[in-house]
């Protein structure tokens, strides 16, 4: 049996031990756990290092360190923002694409993991028709972040780009992204789509919105509640955006150019119905890492 004094002293270290790096990372993953948040070992530490201004070598380094009180406070906002669902990525500020570090805000949806397939895709198709190296044009239709535009200029060092939002907010996030990452190879201009883009390109990028109206009310909360909905809605069957893709883009193409979009679930039929309705020739969709078909492409015929 315990003595009184004995629990107050192992309660005294516990204590203790929460105020310290490692406690209250460990802690602030319990939190998010108990949550539902759904990577809440990583949030923690990056939400940890990104109120300390420390990288993850040096949370290691520091972890038996205790924390001040203005430390605290700073690590209990954020982690009540992401209690809220609010993305990590938007507390933040930046988003890892392709390696490239990217900011994001409000404008702005967060670029995903699976929209690579489409930088993938459409690398492995340039490929095969010839060296990286040669000169390109390259078009990305609703650019946001400019994420999709700046991963191709950073494998493609003698193509020019060009990116396109309705988005004003979005258009200064990619503007400063490409800036920032020195991509003076990269413009942007506000339009919807490809209507104020003169042709020929070599290829075409888009991860149009391609969820349908009545979905979204269902997607995560940090989806439906923190990403702009004109970047989510893809009117009544999702479907919008590749038939405005699909009216504008082929004509821009030069003979033999490619178009590569993202697919959301289920669309990978339609969306390649529709580009073979206007001329292009669809190739067999290329999986993400889940081996859902996440990207198309299609060629413009020689």
């Amino acid at each position: 049996m315990t003595t009184p004094d004995a629990d107050n002293a192992a309660a005294a270290r516990d204590k203790s031990a929460v105020l310290t790096i490692s406690g209250v990372r460990r802690a602030l993953a319990e939190q998010f756990r108990a949550g539902g948040v759904e990577s809440p070992d990583l949030d923690a530490r990056i939400l940890v290092g990104h109120a300390l201004g420390l990288d993850h070598a040096a949370l290691a380094a520091e972890a038996s360190r205790p924390l001040g009180a203005d430390e605290r406070v700073a690590i209990a906002a954020l982690a009540r923002r992401r209690l809220a669902r609010e993305p990590v990525a938007r507390i933040v500020g930046m988003k890892e694409f392709w390696s490239l570090a990217l900011s994001v805000d409000a404008a702005t949806l967060v670029p995903r993991p699976e929209t690579e397939t489409v930088v993938e895709a459409a690398l492995a198709a340039i490929d095969a028709d010839g060296t990286r190296g040669r000169k390109l044009r390259v078009a990305d239709l609703g650019t946001g972040t400019g994420a999709l535009l700046l991963a191709l200029l950073a494998e493609l060092p003698d193509a020019f780009g060009v990116g396109t939002d309705t988005s004003f907010g979005a258009l200064r996030v990619a503007r400063s992204n490409a800036r920032r990452l020195g991509f003076g190879r990269a413009h942007f201009v506000a339009c919807d789509m490809a209507v104020a883009l003169d042709g020929p390109f070599n290829l075409i990028v888009a991860n149009p919105p391609y969820i349908a109206s009545g979905d979204i009310a269902a997607l995560q909360p940090e989806v439906r509640n923190f990403d702009p909905r004109p970047a989510l809605d893809g009117g009544t069957d999702g479907l919008d955006g590749y038939r405005a893709i699909a009216a504008g883009a082929p004509a821009l193409l030069r003979t033999g150019g490619l178009l590569v979009v993202e697919l959301g679930a289920g669309q990978a039929q339609s969306a390649a119905a529709m580009f073979a309705g206007a001329g292009l020739e669809p190739l067999p969709p290329r999986n993400d890492l889940k081996g859902l078909p996440r990207a198309l492409v299609a060629r413009k015929a020689l």
